[in-house]
């Protein structure tokens, strides 16, 4: 669910000083994705919202939720927005930021 590799890549990559502001500002934004998908998802942006959640998955090793995003995205390019299923996005948003929270100090610390 999560790709702690690619986590551990972005921390040297940034530097761990930078590291938990590069985690909340990441969190922030997808929030704000999230929260419109959630109350009022707009079909003909779910591509766009579907892309730019994939790629910030993709950068903070969200790896299942990135799939998701990525699959979806593909079906809203093909002209089946309608077909995504937009509350297993949100869902899988939240059990892998739930998770990443909690093992997040674990995996630092090793």
């Amino acid at each position: 669910m999560i790709d702690w590799s690619r986590v551990n890549e972005l921390r040297e990559e940034v530097g761990a000083e930078d590291f938990d502001e590069v985690v909340e500002l990441f969190l922030e934004e997808v929030e704000e994705v999230i929260g419109r998908l959630r109350e009022a998802p707009d079909l003909s942006q779910l591509e766009q919202d579907l892309h730019f959640l994939k790629g910030s998955a993709l950068s903070l090793g969200f790896a299942a939720f990135s799939s998701l995003c990525q699959d979806g995205e593909r079906r809203s390019a093909a002209g089946q927005a309608a077909e995504v299923d937009i509350p297993e996005v949100v869902a899988e948003f939240e059990r892998s930021k739930a998770l990443f929270v909690a093992e997040l100090p674990g995996k630092l610390a090793a």
